[in-house]
C-alpha cells in the first residue's frame, strides 16, 4: 500500500529498527539504526521531489512555514532546503518597454538576506559562478542586493553590459548563492565548541535538503557540481544530515560513487496519488535503469513460465542496449559464438514478423528455452551485477 508524501518525509527523518543476530545469545535482537548522514533519492521528473522537500520542511520545522519570505533570522531553522522554490526567489525584469536593461531580481528570504546583506558573500558567489560558467561573465549586485545585472567582457576589451544569461547560467548563479551559504554553515558547525563559532545562526540546524540543483546544466558542469557537492558534504564533521534528490541518473551516479556513508532510494508515485520510497543498493545501472526493467521482466516471465512472443522483442532490446554500452557495432556480436547467425535469425523473426495470420502469442517450448538460454548467456558473460547471496 502506498504512502502519502508526509509519510515519506517521516520515513526520511526517522531512525530505523533493524534485527541483528547476537552470536553469544544465538538470537535476534532489535537495534535502533540512526538516520543516515546522507540519503540519496532518485525519482523521475514530475514524481513529487519538490513537494517532498516542502513536506519535509513542514515536518521538521513547521513554524518557519509562514515566515520564510520575510525573516532574515536563520537561528530558529532546523532544515535548510534548495529546490525549485529557491529558484523562484530569483526572477527576471526584462525591461520590456526599452529592452535595454534586463536584470535578475532577488526576492529576500532568510538565506538570501544572510548570505548577501549580512555576510556580504557577493565576491564568493561571483567566484563560484564564474568557475562553472566563464570568467568573462560577471554579475553585479545593486547596493541593496535586490537585483543583479550581468555583463560579458569580450576579447577586444569591450564589455557587453546588461545581458540576459541563459537558463543554465541562471541555475548556476542561483546554486552559487546557496553554495556560499552551504560552505559557511558546514564550516561553522565543524567547530565543536559552540562558544568558539563566529555565529550562532546555524546551531539549531539539523538537515540540509537539496532537490535537483542540476536543471539546465550540461554534463560537464553537472559532473563537476556533483563532485564538488560530495566533497563539501564529506567535509562536514557535525551531526548535520543531508537529503539529496535528483531526476538525473548521471548526477545520481556521481554522488553514489563519491559519497561513502549514504543510503539510496527510489521515489515512485502510483496512479492513486500515493508514493513509495524503496531502498536501492547500487547506482542507477544496478538499481533502476530501463535495461534492468527489461531484464527483470524477462526473468519474471521465465520463472513463471509465461514467456510470450513479445519477450523476444524485449530480449533484443536488452541485447541492443548492452551492446551499445559496451561499444559493440552489432548486438548480434554478443550472442554465443557458435550460434550467432542462427539465434539472430530467431530473434529477428520472432520480434519483427509481419505474418499476423501465421503467428501465435505463445512460443513453442524450444523458443521459450531459447529466451532463457540467451538471457542467461548475456547476464553471465557481459558484466551484469549479481547481488550477493543470490
Amino acid at each position: 500500500m502506498g504512502k502519502t508524501l508526509t509519510e515519506i518525509a517521516q520515513q526520511l527523518s526517522t531512525s530505523k529498527t533493524v534485527k541483528k543476530t547476537v552470536p553469544e545469545k544465538t538470537k535476534e535482537v532489535e537495534e535502533a539504526k540512526p538516520v543516515p548522514k546522507v540519503q540519496l533519492v532518485y525519482a523521475f521528473n514530475g514524481t513529487g521531489k519538490t513537494r517532498l522537500s516542502r513536506e519535509f520542511k513542514q515536518l521538521i520545522s513547521p513554524k518557519a512555514e509562514g515566515e520564510e519570505a520575510q525573516s532574515s533570522d536563520l537561528a530558529s531553522k532546523k532544515v535548510l532546503y534548495y529546490s525549485a522554490f529557491t529558484e523562484d526567489l530569483f526572477y527576471w525584469d526584462n525591461d520590456l518597454e526599452l529592452d535595454a536593461e534586463p536584470k535578475l531580481k532577488i526576492h529576500p528570504n532568510a538565506f538570501t538576506k544572510w548570505v548577501l546583506v549580512e555576510q556580504g558573500k557577493d565576491q564568493s558567489i561571483t567566484t563560484t559562478f564564474q568557475h562553472y560558467t566563464s570568467d568573462k561573465l560577471t554579475p553585479s549586485f545593486s547596493p541593496d542586493f535586490s537585483t543583479v545585472r550581468f555583463s560579458f567582457e569580450r576579447g577586444n576589451k569591450e564589455q557587453e553590459s546588461n545581458i540576459k544569461i541563459s537558463k543554465g547560467e541562471e541555475s548556476n548563479f542561483i546554486w552559487s548563492v546557496f553554495n556560499a551559504l552551504l560552505e559557511q554553515l558546514i564550516s561553522e558547525l565543524n567547530i565543536a565548541e559552540v562558544v568558539n563559532r563566529s555565529t550562532d545562526v546555524f546551531n539549531n540546524l539539523e538537515y540540509v535538503f537539496i532537490d535537483d540543483p542540476v536543471s539546465s546544466l550540461d554534463e560537464n558542469h553537472l559532473i563537476e557540481l556533483a563532485v564538488n557537492l560530495a566533497s563539501l558534504i564529506k567535509s562536514s564533521e557535525s551531526n548535520l544530515k543531508f537529503i539529496l534528490t535528483t531526476h538525473s541518473p548521471l548526477f545520481y551516479n556521481v554522488l553514489f560513487n563519491e559519497l561513502n556513508s549514504k543510503v539510496c532510494y527510489m521515489l515512485e508515485r502510483f496512479d492513486d496519488g500515493t508514493f513509495a520510497l524503496t531502498e536501492k543498493y547500487g547506482d542507477s545501472n544496478k538499481s533502476f535503469s530501463y535495461h534492468l526493467h527489461l531484464k527483470l521482466a524477462l526473468e519474471l516471465a521465465i520463472t513463471e513460465n509465461r514467456v510470450e512472443r513479445y519477450h523476444f522483442t524485449l530480449l533484443r532490446n536488452l541485447y541492443e542496449k548492452t551492446a551499445s554500452f559496451l561499444g559493440y557495432s552489432k548486438w548480434s556480436e554478443l550472442l554465443p559464438d557458435d550460434k550467432q547467425l542462427y539465434l539472430s535469425r530467431i530473434i529477428n523473426f520472432t520480434s519483427h514478423s509481419t505474418l499476423s495470420n501465421q503467428t501465435v502469442a505463445v512460443p513453442t517450448p524450444a523458443e521459450k528455452a531459447t529466451v532463457k538460454l540467451l538471457l542467461e548467456h548475456l547476464t553471465s558473460n557481459y558484466g551484469f551485477w549479481k547481488q550477493q547471496g543470490i
